[in-house]
């Protein structure tokens, strides 16, 4: 942890507990320092979000958050709101929006504390911002917005700085070691799983296929999954199904996970959070969308593809398929898809 230059003010940013909410929350960072150059810019974040704002520039320190999930923790809550209160925090921007962590630079005499609306927050959140359920923000605009004073219209992008995320090279070389990658071969990645739920999932066997069509276009091709423990029920039907395909979903720290992005030539991901670090690294992206829509949390990569068909039911924005058929994922082809990775992987 760096230790504060007396008398130097500084940032405090708490971060949502998603990974892709977190990287889109980086251009607030970008527009934050350039208000305020001098001005440090602590990040307080769950334990599984520290490595995505440690790839950020403008991160001078990141404080992972001791608290458990869902739990309110009132006496830890002050504990850690003393030690806050020794780093000198001139103000705080409280990304998620509940309750509870608005307490904290409430309860660290931070004097300006910015965030949305949100759960029961009128005194603890001083500079109040307001969002349309109705009509939601972009998410980059969403978090952006709190740089600026609260209104109604907010800058959309391309006026935005986009999200942008960088991996140490010396990083990126262990990680392919480690996970035996040949650096001089093509390596595609797939994110297959999504935490929020299986509708914004592309079926395991669609995958499957489009890993068949693309090892057999060129046969050094390195197909590798990524993920979390939690998709290994997809992981595993995909393996089933196209032999060869390296499954690293569960044996990567998600620093690991984010450097084998960097180095991928290409990424296929559902609306995830893996699907943003791409998007921030600057990677080649195919997007898969369904039940959520591509203009709401868009990849911003120079090179990238959102594939959405725009169902009357959709965007529905449901952990499941409510109407049992899930079309708006299915009906998305393999080679729809391949389609779209090569204009990708050529596009200059």
């Amino acid at each position: 942890m760096t230790v504060p230059v007396a008398g130097v003010p500084r940032t405090l940013i708490i971060s949502p507990n998603w990974i892709g909410d977190a990287v889109m929350a980086q251009p607030l960072l970008r527009l934050l320092k350039d208000a305020h150059p001098e001005r440090p810019i602590d990040v307080l974040a769950p334990t599984w979000v520290a490595p995505v704002w440690q790839a950020m520039g403008e991160v001078d320190t990141v404080l992972e958050a001791p608290f458990r999930h869902g739990k309110l923790q009132w006496g830890e809550r002050r504990k850690y709101a003393r030690m806050l209160k020794q780093r000198g925090y001139a103000d705080a921007y409280v990304l998620p929006n509940t309750l509870k962590f608005a307490l904290i630079p409430w309860l660290a005499g931070i004097p300006k504390r910015v965030g949305y609306k949100g759960e029961m927050r009128y005194g603890l959140i001083n500079v109040m911002h307001h969002d349309d359920p109705k009509a939601p923000r972009p998410m980059v605009s969403f978090y952006a917005a709190l740089a600026m004073p609260p209104k109604r219209d907010v800058p959309l992008p391309p006026s935005l700085p986009r999200p942008a995320m960088a991996v140490d090279e010396q990083a990126l070389a262990q990680a392919l070691v480690r996970h035996r990658l040949d650096p001089k071969h093509r390596l595609i990645a797939f994110a297959p799983g999504a935490e929020f739920g299986s509708a914004k999932r592309w079926p395991a066997s669609y995958f499957a296929e489009l890993a068949r069509k693309l090892m057999a276009e060129r046969l050094e091709t390195q197909i590798v999954l990524l993920g979390s423990p939690k998709d290994s029920e997809v992981t595993a039907e995909i393996l089933a199904l196209a032999p060869g395909v390296r499954n690293l979903a569960g044996k990567t720290s998600l620093a690991e996970a984010i450097a084998i992005i960097a180095r991928a030539d290409a990424m296929v991901s559902n609306d995830s959070g893996l699907l943003h670090i791409a998007s921030a690294l600057n990677r080649p992206i195919v997007a898969i969308y369904g039940p959520t829509d591509p203009n709401h949390a868009p990849p911003f990569s120079d090179r990238s593809a959102s594939l959405y068909l725009g169902l009357e039911c959709a965007p529905c924005r449901q952990r499941e398929c409510p109407l049992g058929h899930h079309n708006c994922m299915r009906g998305i082809g393999a080679g729809m898809v391949k389609r779209e990775v090569e204009k990708v992987l050529l596009k200059v």
